[in-house]
């Protein structure tokens, strides 16, 4: 029986490589926002041999969030792995300057929900199971106040997490990714010459080992 992983933010980029990159393993459960994309994804995943659990969902909603965990409880009783991808990349804009709903939904995707499926999906992973999440260390940078701040929060809640879990489990991990050519870099960087980052594909299949170990 092949195990499971939920993937939050599984629609394009790195969640959606490193579901492809775990399907011939893994049952994948795709938590996105875009249904067209999670299709799309399907299809990519039964290629790959593996089956796909669709969850068309929105990681700020608290209940279907709960829907979401509890499903899979029912389902499968337990989790395996989950990976965080789930993001918002609010504009580049001065720290006076940024948006107030830019803001507001930066601390919704980044803090607010990233804290609230720990407590979800915590017990689903027990003693046995591991937790990813990806960093991205923007803070302080100019420009970046939104993005920076709300990203270094989520990572500060993953490695209290980390800290807290080492000795009862689960496996919590943070990893750095490469720059990669994904459309939220090229909204940051319009001129950077795409050709010297590294694809989804690629970092997908690099930090697979280190997600799996």
């Amino acid at each position: 029986m092949s195990q499971t992983a939920l993937i939050t933010g599984a629609s394009r980029g790195l969640g959606a490589a490193l579901a492809r990159a775990l399907a011939p393993t893994h049952h994948i459960v795709a938590c996105a926002r875009t249904v067209g994309a999670l299709e799309e994804l399907d299809d990519a995943v039964r290629e790959a041999g593996g089956e796909a659990t669709l969850a068309p969902m929105d990681v700020t909603v608290d209940a279907a969030m709960q829907q979401l965990c509890r499903s899979i409880h029912d389902r499968w009783q337990a989790l395996d792995l989950w990976v965080h991808t789930a993001v918002h990349a609010a504009p580049l804009a001065p720290a006076g300057h940024i948006g107030t709903k830019d803001f507001e939904k930066s601390l919704a995707v980044n803090v607010t929900a990233t804290a609230r499926l720990i407590g979800y999906v915590a017990p689903l992973l027990g003693q046995t199971g591991r937790a990813v999440f990806l960093d991205d260390p923007r803070g302080g940078e100019a420009f970046y106040g939104a993005y920076g701040t709300t990203k270094a929060a989520q990572i500060a809640l993953a490695r209290s997490w980390q800290a807290e879990s080492q000795r009862t489990g689960p496996l919590v991990r943070v990893l750095t990714p490469q720059p990669m050519a994904t459309a939220t870099r090229a909204r940051f960087h319009p001129g950077e010459d795409r050709d010297t980052l590294a694809t989804p594909a690629a970092e997908a299949g690099r930090l697979l080992p280190e997600i799996l170990t």
